[in-house]
């Protein structure tokens, strides 16, 4: 198992990206063999927030010229992550009957990203 600091390479900070924040979602440049069920955990992780929905998108690299030498760019990934901005305390029924409620504290936002709101 990868530890979540590989997969999250880094916050990718758009002007689109920082229209987002208020609706909970974060873009990130993710590794690009990772997959939506890790990236969920290592946000989740890493920020302690309710991660809700993961949208990814792969993108090539480009070819580029330095003077008379070209070459390829790597290709990367993106993901869009929701986050609970809400998150509320999930009660359930044990075998006798008892209601249990799990009281996991989690952030509404992730103050590490890199942006003021």
């Amino acid at each position: 198992m990868r530890l979540p600091q590989d997969i999250i390479i880094k916050p990718y900070i758009t002007e689109k990206s920082n229209m987002e924040i208020g609706a909970g979602k974060y873009t990130f440049v993710v590794d690009v063999k990772s997959t939506k069920t890790e990236i969920k955990k290592a946000i989740e992780a890493l920020f302690s927030v309710k991660v809700l929905q993961v949208n990814t998108m792969n993108f090539d690299g480009k070819v580029k010229r330095t003077g008379v030498h070209e070459g390829p760019r790597p290709a990367w990934k993106k993901a869009i992550v929701k986050i609970d901005t809400d998150p509320k305390s999930v009660e359930y029924l044990t075998k006798g009957g008892k209601t249990v409620s799990n009281n996991k504290k989690y952030k509404t936002s992730i103050e590490e990203f890199g942006v003021a709101q």
